[in-house]
């Protein structure tokens, strides 16, 4: 996967202070890494971006937590063009017509399994299709 210059001093930055939600994002990048090789991803202020020729994906601290989410997690936000219906979405929304986002928490190394895998896949192919 393609990084930008300062890939790894941004991502030491982008989560200072915690070293749960790092590890996290590192286990996320390496499946990531091995499933879209020719993807990038860029470190940005408010989140981690993943692309092919277009954003397909993002990881991102939680900005406005919900008093039932887990103390320590990150967001994968995901596009797809559809709704996904799964207890393990946090929140869906449909900015426009037949392009859904969706956020899944992920609190736990177990959570970044196949079936999450499989939404990213999903999402990158949809992204690929984009006009």
């Amino acid at each position: 996967m393609k990084t930008q210059e300062h890939y790894e001093t941004d991502l030491l930055f982008f989560f200072d202070g915690k070293p749960l939600e790092l590890s996290l994002y590192e286990m996320l990048f390496r499946r990531m890494e091995a499933a879209f090789p020719a993807a990038s991803v860029r470190v940005q202020k408010s989140q981690i971006s993943f692309y092919g020729r277009h954003l397909f994906a993002a990881a991102s601290l939680p900005v406005r937590r919900k008093r039932d989410w887990p103390e320590h997690c990150i967001v994968v936000t995901i596009g797809l063009s559809h709704r996904l219906e799964s207890p393990r979405v946090a929140v869906a929304v449909e900015p426009y017509p037949n392009r859904w986002t969706h956020h899944v928490l992920i609190s736990g190394e177990g959570q970044i399994d196949d079936e999450l895998m499989g939404w990213l896949r999903e999402a990158y192919e949809f992204s690929e299709n984009k006009r």
